[in-house]
């Protein structure tokens, strides 16, 4: 078994689109909760469970990145 490249978790060179979708939604999520924080409003009702969400789909990008098997170069 070869070895897990494991640069495929925090090299953003490296990540796939799921793991970037999901990196870049915990960002703006993070964003917006400062945000609401500086203002001194609420957060919306269930706005934690963004983190969850994003969490969550960055493992399965993950997942998918470490064991899934490179697509081989498509020719049109």
């Amino acid at each position: 078994m070869d070895k897990l490249d494991l640069r495929k978790l925090y090299v953003p060179a490296a990540l796939n689109s799921w793991q970037t979708i999901a990196v870049t939604g915990l960002i703006m999520s993070a964003a917006a909760h400062v945000i609401l924080v500086l203002l001194g409003h609420s957060r919306p009702a269930g706005f934690n469970w963004l983190y969850v969400c994003w969490t969550a789909l960055y493992v399965v990008g993950s997942l998918t990145n470490l064991f899934g098997k490179p697509d081989e170069d498509h020719h049109h």
